[in-house]
């Protein structure tokens, strides 16, 4: 049974049968433009496991085979090949190897402060399908620039490639479904609200089986999570940014007291609030 949030600490393991490939922003400057602290290449076995408690960036997996789990949105889901998996900073970021087969994948990880508009946001889709080999694609052809020439301005080219193709990836909706992409940007501007599924279909001009389908085709998310999302992503800023009393940050984003409001983000940023703001540099 996988480990739930509440059960896990900050881990590194890897076993004698994973092989990695990774640089890092202080041996590759060109990185920094864009903020990339590390990326890799990873082929994992278990023990294969990571747990970031509170990364300092966003976190991007693309799965090329192989399988392995990820916990995302509180809760620990499968990675496929030709999925990649979208992590905000500073919420509880764990992964680990599956099975017999080796896992192979690509990530990249980056370093936001608080003050910087992170690559993964709130509105970030969680698991788009389909797009996992062309991340591996640029990440290799970085590491053979990598291990051959090393000509900054090459190397520069390919970072440039994969964060744009990575920024790509984490704007959902973008000409797709204006009137689901309203929905949610009018969502956000109110998340007092006590909004209902059949309210948020009503607004879309779809039916509730409707929206959950484009939802989770989208966002890899039902309304209801996407929802908790965007409110958990507003809950971190008030956190971070100001000092109100837990009271208020409860229903200043939906919630009808503290201790609801603590335990659902206790269960998707992985601690508790108080221990959240204790925590943010």
């Amino acid at each position: 049974m996988a480990s739930t949030p509440h059960d896990l600490i900050e881990t590194t393991t890897d076993g004698p049968k994973t092989r990695r490939w990774l640089i890092e922003a202080r041996d590759c400057a060109e990185m920094s433009t864009h903020r990339i602290a590390r990326l890799g290449m990873d082929e994992a076995l278990p023990p294969y496991r990571r747990v970031r408690m509170s990364p300092g960036g966003s976190f991007v997996l693309a799965c090329v085979s192989g399988e392995g789990s990820i916990l995302l949105d509180g809760r620990w889901q499968r990675v496929k090949p030709g999925m990649v998996c979208l992590a905000p900073p500073r919420v509880l970021n764990a992964f680990e190897a599956k099975g017999r087969e080796k896992w192979c994948f690509a990530w990249v990880r980056y370093d936001e402060p608080s003050f910087v508009t992170p690559v993964v946001g709130a509105a970030s889709p969680v698991m788009p399908g389909a797009q996992a080999e062309e991340i591996a694609r640029i990440v290799n052809g970085l590491r053979a620039e990598w291990e051959g020439e090393k000509e900054p301005r090459m190397l520069h080219h390919w970072l440039e490639l994969l964060h744009g193709t990575i920024r790509r990836i984490a704007q959902p909706w973008r000409s797709k479904e204006p009137r689901v992409a309203k929905l949610w940007a009018d969502v956000e501007q109110d998340l007092r609200r006590d909004w209902t599924l059949a309210e948020l279909a009503h607004r879309s001009h779809c039916s509730p089986e409707h929206l959950r389908r484009l939802c989770m085709r989208e966002l890899g998310r039902s309304p209801m999570q996407h929802l908790t999302c965007l409110r958990m992503e507003l809950a971190r800023r008030l956190l971070e940014q100001e000092n109100d009393k837990l009271e208020v940050v409860a229903a200043r984003v939906g919630y009808a007291n503290a201790a609801i409001f603590s335990r659902v983000f206790r269960r998707w940023v992985g601690v508790a609030p108080g221990e959240y703001r204790g925590g943010v540099v």
